[in-house]
């Protein structure tokens, strides 16, 4: 009986979940869209929420977003301060683009227009119908599996 029981809990049929919530199935797949942090932060600038983001949304997204990490109104942010940014509107401090990607003048400071540019040439590539306007389907990506271990298994449960 004990070792019936120690067996059972060995078992890697299903995985442990978060506490509270039940285990995960077997053979969950993975994932096979995502979405890349700044195409998140541009869905969120959707104002009107039509599901879609026009390039005037994106301006006054962007303009708003950085008006609330440069409390200063000094008109440049540091790199730290890039990173509250990017933490808020991004999920995470490291979230691509860097401010070495923004800073485009290279003087360690991040203003208003270097980010609205950057994020307007992010804009038009993710605007792949060119119709001035980035959809939700438009900010997904496909992930290509690329590993065994990004695959579903396929044996067969006994």
């Amino acid at each position: 009986m004990l070792l019936a029981l120690l067996l059972q809990a060995a078992s890697p049929s299903q995985a442990a979940g978060p506490p509270g919530l039940p285990p995960a199935g077997p053979g969950q797949p993975p994932a096979t869209m995502v979405v890349e942090p700044i195409a998140m932060a541009i869905a969120t600038f959707d104002a009107d929420g039509d599901g879609r983001t026009s390039r005037a949304e994106l301006e006054a997204g962007v303009r708003r977003s950085f008006a609330a990490i440069d409390t200063a109104h000094a008109g440049a942010i540091g790199y730290i301060a890039f990173a509250d940014w990017a933490e808020r509107w991004l999920g995470d401090r490291n979230a691509l683009p860097s401010p070495f990607e923004i800073d485009a003048d290279g003087d360690n400071r991040i203003t208003l227009a270097e980010l609205q540019a950057n994020l307007a040439h992010t804009f038009d590539r993710l605007d792949r119908d060119h119709d001035g306007y980035v959809t939700r389907k438009e900010l997904l990506t496909i992930r290509a599996m690329t590993n065994a271990a990004d695959r579903p298994s396929r044996k067969k449960k006994r």
